[in-house]
């Protein structure tokens, strides 16, 4: 005779709140649907149109890279959901530019503030409930890139996900005493729009339409990855069965990368 998961039946995310950012398109959007279809109420963030999100998730339009963004996203999440029990911080990017010294000074700080502040600045405004709770999850979405930081048309970006990344382990430590578990996934290629439109601009800013890898052409396991490939690694991350997870980051690049 075969037995039912009733967890299973009724969705491994039933009554948690879920606050994602970036969730109007490629792997936002996965994980924003992940959620949804294991229970969980959610409420994603972006600064475009919200006719991408998947139906079923609250929206508020808001640009994180700015404090009072931030400000406005935490109030928003506390209105809405009265309190968030996973946050996953989706939202990032960069603008390429010819080599490391054409990076301005605006676009380090851009690069910053989104990649990496705007994290720390929402986790400050929602920790203190989580810590009331005595129970959270934090997912940082970083890159697999920062293992190997070889292409300087996006260094002021790979340098923001390396602080994330360092930040996070801080972080986790810190938060560990209180429930609070803090990790990072990091993807490596992926098709998505935001991927597919990183590598145009690059190949635009470098001149080198042909040196673009074919699908698949540098991942040992022969194809980029999907949003959806990297929304298990953050619902997993996020779920009780990374109940004694914290202060570890998971690369997810298809075999690409050297272990970090």
């Amino acid at each position: 005779m075969t037995t039912t998961d009733k967890s299973s039946e009724m969705g491994e995310f039933k009554g948690k709140r879920a606050l994602v950012t970036g969730g109007s398109r490629g792997i936002g959007v996965a994980i924003v649907r992940r959620l949804l279809d294991e229970g969980a109420e959610v409420l994603t963030t972006a600064r475009s149109s919200k006719s991408t999100v998947p139906d079923g998730a609250a929206f508020v339009e808001a640009d994180v890279q700015t404090r009072t963004g931030i400000e406005a996203l935490a109030a928003a999440a506390k209105e809405k959901l009265g309190g968030v029990d996973v946050l996953v911080h989706n939202a990032g990017g960069a603008r390429p530019h010819e080599g490391t010294s054409a990076i301005p000074d605006e676009e380090w700080q851009n690069a910053l503030d989104l990649n990496f502040l705007a994290s720390v600045r929402l986790n400050s405004l929602l920790l203190p409930g989580m810590r009331e709770r005595g129970s959270g999850a934090i997912v940082h979405i970083s890159s697999a890139a920062t293992l190997t930081p070889e292409v300087p048309q996006f260094l002021h970006y790979v340098t923001a996900k390396a602080a994330l990344e360092t930040y996070s382990r801080g972080l986790a430590l810190e938060q560990a005493p209180f429930g609070i578990r803090v990790n990072t996934v990091s993807p490596g290629r992926v098709a998505s729009p935001g991927g597919e439109q990183t590598r145009k601009e690059w190949a635009k800013v470098t001149g080198q339409n042909d040196a673009i890898p074919a699908e698949g052409a540098v991942v040992p396991l022969g194809r980029d990855g999907l949003p959806d490939d990297i929304a298990q690694a953050v619902l997993f991350f996020a779920s009780d069965r990374a109940a004694w997870l914290t202060g570890r980051n998971l690369t997810v690049d298809g075999g690409e990368f050297p272990m970090g």
